[in-house]
């Protein structure tokens, strides 16, 4: 199967380590030049010096906080004076704090809504006139929450189901445009996310980091995490020439873990 990418521009953020690094590497390895972003300057430019050692796409960063919006079109500006254009949108945020409805302040509610829902807002409506030129695709990474919300991520739970609604509208207003969008929400990847959470849940129940993340496994009709080459692999094919048809859709990477239609 030919995905086309090679020479295509992708902006991918949240991508110094985890999911978006990850799909940052397949990208390059399909040929294409990837703008590689998150608060981190030290882990971007690790990441970035391993990408390119790839020899495959180019590959460059640019430090930015996404819960600012005046970092955001500097993301955007920078992408475009490094490589032309923008064809593909890659949205990722890390997950906000765990906590129930009593433990969460309004601070951490404003936080989490700038972060993984008006960040992808944001970016979307910075990159929409590059992606407009010659059709272009977005990918916006949630969470398997979308379909069965995760004890004691409420902020996640909320949020994430948002990204659910903002992709399936978007999906009809930019049709006109060729441009194509869908969610992709991974469920237990084995990041470092992943493991500081089994970590936590762990704590409250008095056991092990091991035997949480037995449980979760055996909660897994696969029987093991996803790797992050594995999500990758889907996120890439829909930002790729082999899928034309495929839009506003929300697809679950989970092994099967999650029982809901």
């Amino acid at each position: 199967m030919e995905y086309g990418l090679a020479g295509k521009t992708a902006l991918v953020a949240a991508s110094s380590q985890g999911l978006g690094k990850a799909v940052a590497r397949a990208l390059v390895l399909e040929g294409a030049n990837v703008m590689i972003t998150s608060r981190n300057e030290e882990k971007l430019q690790e990441a970035a010096e391993e990408l390119n050692g790839l020899h495959k796409g180019r590959v460059a960063y640019t430090r930015a906080d996404v819960t600012k919006a005046e970092d955001i079109r500097q993301l955007v500006a920078k992408t475009v004076e490094t490589f032309g254009t923008i064809d593909l949108l890659v949205n990722n945020a890390g997950g906000p704090p765990a906590g129930t409805f009593e433990t969460v302040s309004d601070e951490d509610w404003q936080y989490a809504f700038e972060l993984n829902l008006l960040s992808y807002i944001r970016l979307i409506r910075e990159a929409l006139p590059y992606l407009k030129k010659n059709g272009g695709k977005i990918v916006n990474i949630a969470s398997s929450s979308i379909k069965e919300p995760i004890p004691g991520l409420i902020l996640s739970n909320t949020f994430r189901t948002g990204i659910v609604g903002l992709t399936k509208t978007l999906a009809t207003e930019f049709a006109r445009d060729n441009i194509l969008i869908n969610t992709v929400a991974p469920g237990r990847i084995a990041t470092e996310r992943v493991a500081f959470l089994d970590k936590v849940n762990a704590e409250k129940l008095g056991i092990t980091k091991e035997e949480m993340e037995a449980r979760m496994k055996s909660a897994i009709p696969l029987g093991r995490y996803g790797t992050p080459e594995e999500f990758a692999n889907v996120v890439v094919f829909l930002l790729s020439e082999a899928n034309s048809y495929v839009t506003g859709q929300a697809l679950i990477v989970d092994g099967g873990m999650v029982k809901a239609i």
